[in-house]
């Protein structure tokens, strides 16, 4: 009861700080944003380390992946915030004269952000950025199972943003779920499925907004004969992404791979040799890859190999380091359809390749399954591409590359299904964290009294008229010079 006091007692403060209105000024927002650029900056290192830490990460994967994003985003929000602030007039039809109108971007109020473990820092500042840019108050939840990086945010942020309006609090389940029983103006949510359902559920009893960022089976069409030119450049694109970020821990991670039968043989040869090049020869000498976060999703990830069936389809890797909880990069070759490896996500090294009869058939097999976060395909057959953007549906799809949809701020990341609502990034995010308000305004003059009782055949011909855009006809029937039906 205590700590519900207290979470209650901590919103109020919060929200008298939104009602004193300093959140909304481009000053407030221009300074926080310029003081977390200067946080990211300053505390690199403890940044670097925090991920570390929590999931392994080398300097270079956290900084190609979590600080330099980030960082890239906060410049971006900078440079445009003046732009995204500014109400957008809005044309009127002739109809309203004399009136003019526009819509102005009103931060939602209190917002509640809840993150992931896999990217604990970017995925915590990237949607922090769009809603302080939209002049809101916050709280950032992190994950708990990435302890080092949501202490890190729970001490470092207080030293350098508003702490009267934005604040860090720590926890595991209880915490969560005693904030979801607030009262909020938005919530924002990336995570699993699972809880994403628990968070849409307690944000209904306040009829609260959210955006959901899930994940899903990613795809990868890998059309070889069209892309025979260019298929090394596409092999470490596919071996980077799918290994070198985050052990596969990514919500738009490659889950599995579509190719035709008869290239199965040379695709896994030729990925194999480079996995090796990469990564190293066996688990002992495994380097340039996370560690899997935790001895429970260690577990969960080992259990798709303990299978029977799946580990008579393993082709490449397929060892295991339970003290250091590292996977090697595993491939499976047509595990069956019905294991759990392909049905649920599998956030880890395994890359089942599934085989085709022809590449068109990967369309049907998409779309017999859930809508994907993302969808990839290697194709160079500009009539493929058609089919696969008109043909399918998911959050985003990319054509010869891997997971770069997500630091471009100028396209809407999220999902669709039961891979999320919502999106954000860049002005996308501030669109996320604002209520778009349309404003009207009208003078007295002229008042016609067609809009007012008694009714009679004269004002329908008016309203039929007048919402034809017919304003010609409109013209004459006010001058008389036009007959109407008579009154019924």
């Amino acid at each position: 009861m205590d700590e519900i006091i207290s979470s209650e007692r901590l919103l109020g403060e919060l929200r008298e700080t939104f009602k004193s209105g300093k959140t909304t000024s481009f000053e407030w927002r221009k300074t926080q944003l310029q003081a977390l650029l200067r946080l990211l900056e300053e505390q690199e290192n403890k940044c670097f380390q925090a991920l570390f830490d929590d999931v392994g990460k080398s300097k270079v994967e956290a900084f190609k992946d979590e600080v330099g994003p980030a960082k890239k985003a906060v410049v971006h929000a900078l440079s445009c915030l003046k732009e995204w602030m500014t109400p957008k007039k809005v044309g009127m039809r002739l109809l309203l004269y004399p009136s003019k109108a526009e819509i102005v971007p009103d931060p939602y109020g209190l917002v509640l952000i809840m993150t992931s473990w896999n990217y604990p820092l970017d995925l915590a500042l990237e949607p922090l950025i769009g809603a302080i840019a939209a002049g809101n108050v916050i709280v950032v939840k992190p994950s708990e199972l990435a302890p080092a990086t949501s202490s890190f945010l729970a001490n470092t942020v207080p030293l350098y943003l508003d702490n009267t309006a934005i604040k860090v609090i720590e926890g595991g389940p209880e915490a969560s779920q005693q904030l979801l029983q607030q009262k909020w103006d938005k919530i924002f949510y990336t995570g699993s499925p699972k809880i994403g359902r628990i968070v849409m559920t307690e944000a209904a009893k306040h009829l609260t907004p959210v955006t959901l960022e899930l994940g899903g089976k990613c795809p990868l069409i890998f059309d070889y004969s069209s892309i025979s030119s260019n298929l090394k450049v596409a092999l470490r694109r596919l071996s980077s992404a799918k290994w070198g970020a985050c052990c596969g821990q990514a919500c738009i991670s490659i889950d599995y791979v579509l190719v035709e039968e008869k290239f199965t043989s040379s695709l896994i040869d030729m990925l194999k040799t480079l996995v090796r090049r990469l990564y190293g020869e066996n688990i002992e000498t495994l380097g340039s890859i996370s560690r899997i976060v935790n001895k429970r999703h260690f577990d969960r990830v080992c259990n798709y190999l303990k299978d029977p069936a799946v580990a008579a389809s393993i082709v490449l890797g397929g060892s295991y380091d339970e003290k250091r909880l590292l996977i090697e990069p595993t491939i499976l070759l047509n595990p069956p359809l019905d294991s759990a490896v392909m049905n649920e996500e599998i956030f880890g090294p395994i890359l089942p390749i599934i085989t085709v009869k022809n590449i068109q058939e990967s369309i049907d097999f998409i779309n017999t399954r859930p809508k994907p976060l993302a969808l990839y395909a290697f194709t160079h057959n500009d009539a493929f591409k058609k089919r696969i953007v008109s043909e399918t549906s998911s959050g985003s799809l990319v054509f010869n590359d891997v997971m770069i949809q997500y630091i471009c701020e100028e396209l809407p990341f999220g999902g669709v299904g039961q891979s999320g609502m919502g999106r954000y990034h860049g002005k996308y995010s501030f669109d996320a964290f604002s209520h778009e308000k349309s404003v009207l305004y009208r003078g007295y003059f002229p008042d016609l009294s067609a809009r007012y009782p008694p009714w009679n055949g004269f004002k329908m011909e008016f309203c039929r008229l007048g919402y034809k855009i017919d304003y010609i006809n409109l013209l004459l029937l006010l001058l008389g010079l036009k007959g109407h039906p008579k009154d019924d």
